[in-house]
């Protein structure tokens, strides 16, 4: 895992604008009914990252306009709840996540919610880069913080390790310190542990 000092990387010396993937219409990506942009390249390089693939800035597909009108019309959509962004890390690839939510925000106002998962802390974001905390201003959702595997817990939700948090941005914006979003529910058993228990 690497360790980043305030604004040591910047998004324009390694974002591509490539995109890993793009999923409409799921459920897992934060509540409700999503709209999921992966981005291309990390270096955080957790252990056990699940998507160690998308790490690499080359990855994938350019970023498009058509992409984008392709992303709105999707979230145009009464069910749609917001968009996700993810990756790959998003606040390395702030031209194309900043491009995305402007739009967003220009179409749809605050009607639609948008999370962001990230690498970095609330608290390293605060000390980043004007585009990493342009970016930041615009997320309603942060889960926040590098995975790390021996903190890996299976009953979290949204999140992989102990060490992250479920951020309400706004919140925390307006207070000067990570605030964790107010429906944060954990799971008292995890899925693995549910799926033995039927085996048994």
């Amino acid at each position: 895992m690497r360790n980043p000092k305030p604004q040591e990387w910047l998004s324009e010396k390694y974002s591509q604008h490539q995109i890993a993937d793009y999923k409409p219409f799921n459920f897992v990506d934060g509540e409700g009914v999503r709209n999921s942009l992966y981005v291309s390249g990390c270096l955080f390089a957790c252990e056990g990252c699940f998507n160690k693939a998308v790490q690499n800035f080359h990855y994938g597909t350019p970023f498009t306009p058509e992409l984008e009108e392709t992303i709105i019309a999707d979230l145009a959509h009464d069910y749609v709840q917001g968009l996700t962004l993810l990756g790959g890390e998003p606040f390395l690839n702030t031209a194309v996540c900043l491009q995305v939510v402007q739009r967003v925000r220009k179409e749809f106002g605050n009607s639609k919610d948008i999370w962001s998962w990230t690498g970095y802390t609330f608290e390293e974001l605060l000390l980043e880069t004007p585009d990493k905390l342009a970016l930041l201003q615009q997320i309603d959702i942060l889960v926040d913080g590098r995975f790390e595997l021996s903190k890996r817990n299976l009953n979290l939700q949204f999140r992989g390790s102990s060490n992250q948090r479920i951020i309400d941005v706004p919140k925390s914006l307006a207070a000067g310190r990570a605030i964790i979003w107010e429906h944060c529910k954990d799971a008292e058993e995890s899925f693995e542990q549910i799926h033995k228990q039927k085996l048994i």
